[in-house]
C-alpha cells in the first residue's frame, strides 16, 4: 500500500481527519506507473468520470494494458479513436469489451451505470459526420446522459431540421456536428434557448482545409451560446454535454 494512503487512513482511523477531508485529499494520491503509462485512478473522484484512453499512437498491447489497468479497479472503459486490431487484442482479455466500429471506441462496462442525468440531443449535418457524432453520443451516454440521435439534419435540407424539432428540443443539452462549411449549430442556437456545443468535422471539400472552415464558421457564428470544441472532437463535446447536464441536474 502507498504510504501516503496509510497516512490518510491512519488519521481518519484516529479522528485527526473527518471522511470529507480524506476523500479531498484522495482525490490527488499517486497514479498506476506501467512504464510506458502513468494511469490516473482518480480521475473520477476528480471529474466525476475514469480517466479515458485515447487510441492513437498507442500498440495494441498498450492499450489492452491500459484498459486491464483500469479495469481491475472497478472503472468504466472508454477508448476512444482505436482500431479493431486494438479491440480484438482488449477481448481476449475482456470477453465482455463493446466494439463501435461507426465511433471506433471500445467499451468496457465494470462499474454501475451512473445516476441517470438530463437529456443531450446530439444532431449531426450529414452521414458523413456520423462517427464523430456517434462519438459524442457513446461518451455522453456513458457520461450518465439520455442521449437522442437526430443525424443527417444538415442545413442544405433545412426541413428535415425543423421537422424533427419534437426530437431535440426538450434537451438540457445540444451537441451540433459538422462539416462543410459548419452552419449547423449557429441555425440550431437560434432555434433554442440551451447551451449549444458545436462540433467541426473534417468532412468537406478542398477548402475545407480538414475542417478549419468548419471550425472558424463555429468560432464566428452570430447566434449567442454556442461553445466550439476542437475538429473531429466528438468525445469532448459529449463528455463536456455530460458535465453541464448533472450541473442542471443538480440545480
Amino acid at each position: 500500500m502507498d504510504e501516503r494512503l496509510r497516512e490518510l487512513l491512519a488519521a481518519l482511523k484516529s479522528g485527526k481527519s473527518s471522511i470529507e477531508e480524506t476523500e479531498a485529499k484522495l482525490r490527488y494520491l499517486p497514479f498506476e506507473d506501467l512504464g510506458h503509462t502513468k494511469v490516473d485512478h482518480h480521475r473520477s473522484l476528480r471529474r466525476g468520470f475514469p480517466e479515458v484512453i485515447y487510441g492513437p499512437g498507442k500498440t495494441p498491447s498498450q492499450v489492452s494494458e491500459i484498459a486491464g489497468a483500469l479495469a481491475a479497479k472497478g472503472q468504466t472503459v472508454l477508448i476512444t479513436k482505436t482500431t479493431k486490431e486494438s479491440y480484438e487484442t482488449v477481448q481476449s482479455a475482456y470477453p465482455d469489451a463493446l466494439w463501435n466500429a461507426t465511433a471506433r471506441m471500445i467499451v468496457i462496462s465494470i462499474a454501475p451505470p451512473p445516476t441517470p442525468l438530463g437529456k443531450i440531443s446530439v444532431l449531426s449535418g450529414g452521414t458523413s459526420d456520423w462517427p464523430v457524432a456517434e462519438e459524442a453520443a457513446v461518451t455522453a451516454e456513458l457520461v450518465g446522459a439520455r442521449v437522442e440521435r437526430v443525424f443527417d439534419v444538415g442545413v442544405a435540407g433545412l426541413h428535415r431540421l425543423l421537422n424533427n424539432h419534437h426530437r431535440w428540443g426538450e434537451a438540457d443539452v445540444l451537441v451540433v456536428v459538422a462539416g462543410m462549411e459548419g452552419a449547423l449549430p449557429s441555425v440550431v442556437s437560434g432555434l433554442t434557448s440551451v447551451p449549444v456545443i458545436a462540433v467541426p468535422t473534417s468532412i468537406g471539400y478542398g477548402a475545407s482545409y480538414g475542417g478549419l472552415t468548419a471550425l472558424l464558421a463555429m468560432l464566428n457564428g452570430c447566434s449567442p451560446g454556442v461553445s466550439v470544441v476542437n475538429i473531429d472532437n466528438g468525445f469532448g463535446a459529449g463528455y463536456l454535454a455530460g458535465l453541464i447536464c448533472r450541473q442542471r441536474t443538480k440545480d
